[in-house]
């Protein structure tokens, strides 16, 4: 392997070009039009254009990415997550054209993507699961005898996608009819497939994950769990490693639990098994993420791996350099992902001109960044900007340090879902670990305190220019560089309200 074209864009093909350098690999980007000016593309060796902006006509066209590899001379693809990160067809191409997709085989995305498939295999495996269908419902009468049976409440999922799309929680058979024809009807539109499938709704559980990596050589391991379960409208929102409840015990029976799934399909390369976790602490198998997942610095940051060199590594065909008991979890990490959105307003999308950024420091962040001042977000992709990530010996001083590099973080001229960190991260339930995946619903419903109003961007950048030219005048050189909160306050002081 000499040269890896990176088939993604933002955050995550930056993170990716970074070991690959460091590794001496050459790296390729690709871009849309609207995506011309974007970071990934300037970190990168070489660039390609693919086409418009819509997905489907550039990071969704396969043919076009090989192209590209084969014009560039690059011998490997890494996918990074979303697009065709997990796209059975897609590695299947890259085989045929003698290109090595950096991830799972073609046979191990098809016996584990689908939410169904994957279902099958976890009793192949002797996985606890959540009771209900292994196989998608073919009507609607189906779907109440199924319901009848494990009993309500009951949830219809998408067989063949996430991120809460075709998802419908079910609390009577009354409700069954219509929410089975909206299920089916927003999976055909999501993922090209209306095929949904029941199973059993599991009050307060807390939704928990085990980072797998396999080689070519029949070793699988577990790199310890995180913590998922604030979330909103099943999308994750912050992640934590390890989890405040998951023991030696359990996190063990987890672990081998993931890696005896991964073993039974056949998996290569790096891969994520979800559980949802009861109360009682049982755990129940829910699906597997075949690809590298958003929020995986976490676990980069407690196990001191760098898990896209592993994918990388294990792509060339060499064997795992770790056994088992050689893994070792240290401290606590906690992310954030930092959206262009408006919380205020019901989190609709915020793209526009970044008309400033200051970005936080410090001893333990990290920030995987695909934005900078004076790039616009465009409005054709996921707007997430950044990952924020901090580190320390416990949960408490990771929070702790989380709070400060949110305090000094700013971005100027668009709205951001700076503010709602902010407000999980003061809030009591959150600091105690009494989430579930319910939690973050819970908390939007109560009113906000009314102490800290989230300040308008442009409110902000005009506060720190009011603050710093009133300083000069006063003999003082302070530096606009300072935290939003700090100008935040100057705000107030000012009168100046969102």
């Amino acid at each position: 392997m000499k040269k890896v074209l990176i088939a993604n864009r933002g955050e995550i093909a930056v993170r990716v070009m970074r070991t690959c350098r460091e590794m001496g690999l050459g790296t390729v980007a690709v871009y849309s039009d609207v995506d011309r000016r974007a970071l990934h593309v300037a970190h990168a060796d070489e660039a390609y254009r693919l086409g418009p902006g819509a997905a489907t006509e550039s990071y969704l066209r396969g043919d076009l990415l090989l192209d590209v590899a084969r014009r560039a001379g690059a011998d490997a693809i890494h996918p990074g997550y979303g697009f065709l990160s997990e796209n059975a067809e897609f590695a299947d191409a890259c085989a045929a054209a003698g290109v090595t997709f950096i991830g799972p085989p073609a046979r191990a995305m098809r016996a584990l993507g689908s939410k169904t498939k994957a279902r099958q295999a976890a009793d192949a495996a002797a996985m606890p699961r959540v009771p209900g269908s292994v196989t998608g419902l073919a009507t609607v009468e189906e779907a109440l005898r199924v319901a009848g049976e494990i009993g309500y409440p009951v949830m219809l999922k998408a067989a063949a996608g996430g991120g809460g799309k075709g998802m419908r929680a079910v609390a009577s058979a009354a409700e069954l009819p219509a929410a089975y024809a909206a299920a089916s009807s927003e999976a055909e539109r999501s993922f090209g497939s209306g095929e949904v499938y029941l199973e059993k709704l599991i009050e307060r559980p807390r939704h928990i994950e085990i980072q797998v990596m396999a080689d070519m050589h029949g070793n699988c391991l577990y790199l310890g769990e995180r913590e998922c379960s604030v979330q909103r409208r099943h999308q994750k929102v912050i992640e934590e490693a390890p989890s405040a409840v998951v023991g030696d015990d359990l996190r063990r029976r987890m672990g081998e639990a993931a890696v005896r799934l991964a073993l039974s399909a056949g998996y290569v390369n790096a891969g994520t098994v979800e559980f949802l976790v009861d109360e009682a602490q049982n755990f129940y198998f829910l699906e597997m993420n075949t690809r590298l997942q958003v929020e995986h610095p976490v676990t980069e940051m407690i196990t001191g791996l760098d898990l896209v060199e592993m994918q990388l590594r294990v792509a060339m065909g060499e064997p795992l350099a770790l056994r088992q008991e050689d893994v070792r979890l240290r401290g606590h990490a906690v992310e954030c992902r930092i959206y262009a959105e408006d919380p205020e307003n019901n989190f609709f999308p915020s793209p526009g001109l970044i008309t400033r950024l200051v970005q936080p420091g410090g001893p333990g962040v990290r920030e995987d960044c695909g934005v900078y001042e004076g790039w616009t977000v465009p409005l054709e992709y996921d707007p997430m900007l950044s990952k924020l990530v901090t580190f320390a010996e416990t949960r408490e001083a990771a929070i702790a340090r989380m709070v400060r590099a949110l305090d000094e973080y700013v971005i100027g001229g668009i709205r951001t879902n700076i503010g709602l960190f902010r407000r999980i991260l003061d809030d009591e339930e959150f600091r105690a670990a009494w989430i579930d995946t319910g939690y973050l619903e819970r908390l939007l419903a109560r009113p906000a305190e009314r102490g800290d109003p989230e300040i308008p961007a442009d409110v902000v950048t005009l506060a720190a220019a009011l603050f710093a030219s009133g300083a000069k005048q006063n003999g003082a050189d302070v530096p606009v560089e300072a935290s939003e909160s700090r100008w935040a306050a100057v705000g107030r002081r000012e009168g100046l309200r969102a």
